[in-house]
């Protein structure tokens, strides 16, 4: 999926032009009805999935750390808002639609990689996926069917891509990264005596 890393970039003075009606939102392409004056609150700032747009005064603004990508607010007004320049991709892995299951989205193996000719860092991430699934994967078993299988980690560790907070399916409830014992300072057993003292109830 196309992507980008560093901060959208906005024209304050065509977001006024949108405001005042100047500029057609949507590309102009709604224009076949009436649809009333263009309402930036009712359909940018409230339709942000994160909730990271605001007006202050006559300014918009963004808290691109927030910013999900989702590009609803760059259609709506692709005047005043455009992507960043820090251009690439996320790589998404394991999306199936079987018969029997149901469908599964994709999970996020690569958060942003930069795509440029001749594109040998994505090549290196599909070979050493390409790898792991002819070495683990049962006969006419897809990616996604050996990522259930086997758990997400496993994959991480044969791409050699570390873990980071996106890699988290569901924050405080379900994460994919789990710890070897080796990785835990102290591993598991541990002298619940000695943890008390430092640790009182």
């Amino acid at each position: 999926i196309g992507t980008w890393k560093d901060d959208i970039k906005m024209d304050q003075e065509a977001v006024q032009a949108y405001i005042g009606g100047e500029i057609p939102p949507n590309g102009n392409a709604h224009s076949g009805r009436d649809w009333g004056a263009f309402d930036i609150n009712k359909e940018v700032i409230n339709l942000c999935p994160t909730n990271c747009m605001w007006m202050e005064g006559k300014e918009l603004k963004i808290d691109n750390r927030e910013c999900t990508r989702c590009m609803h607010c760059i259609n709506v007004m692709p005047r005043a808002l455009r992507i960043g320049d820090e251009r690439g991709l996320s790589m998404l892995v394991g999306a199936k639609t079987p018969i029997l299951d149901g469908a599964q989205m994709g999970s996020l193996l690569v958060p942003f990689i930069k795509a440029e000719a001749p594109y040998d860092e994505i090549k290196e991430v599909i070979e050493a996926i390409w790898d792991y699934w002819m070495e683990e994967g049962k006969n006419r078993e897809r990616l996604g069917e050996l990522m259930k299988r086997q758990g997400f980690q496993k994959l991480l560790a044969a791409t050699g891509i570390k873990p980071v907070p996106q890699h988290v399916q569901e924050p405080r409830s379900n994460p994919y990264i789990f710890w070897n014992e080796d990785e835990v300072e102290g591993g598991w057993e541990r002298d619940v005596n000695e943890f008390r003292k430092h640790h009182l109830r």
